[in-house]
């Protein structure tokens, strides 16, 4: 029942994306809207983390499933794609490279400044 309880929460914020997509005339994804309604909550703590975790991280382990979709629709329009299959790919292998260095120079970041923190809260 926890499951179903965290799942509706989360479907709930997802509803309230699909809302906001409906109603403001910017062009950003309705999950968009749901992932910072969901991040929001969290840091102000109206949502708390114990509503949504277990089931948060059985999405997460799922979630290769839900990439299943996409690609039987690129298999189905593998005709339209095909003329452009090589830029396609450099362009994909580029992207997922930079955000993989930009994501690891934020966290390297973010543990060095928490490290020099903690050093100077040692010493005061």
């Amino acid at each position: 029942m926890k499951y179903v309880k965290q799942l509706a929460v989360i479907l709930f914020i997802s509803f309230l994306g699909e809302l906001l997509n409906a109603l403001l005339p910017f062009p950003i994804p309705a999950s968009i809207y749901g992932m910072v309604i969901l991040f929001v909550g969290l840091l102000t703590r109206i949502i708390r983390l114990e509503w949504v975790k277990e089931a948060g991280l059985f999405l997460v382990e799922i979630m290769p499933v839900f990439f299943i979709p996409v690609c039987v629709g690129l298999m189905d329009s593998w005709v339209d794609i095909a003329p452009f299959w090589f830029p396609l790919v450099v362009i994909v292998c580029l992207t997922t490279v930079i955000v993989m260095v930009v994501t690891g120079r934020t966290a390297q970041s973010i543990l060095r400044r928490n490290k020099t923190e903690k050093k100077e809260e040692r010493h005061e």
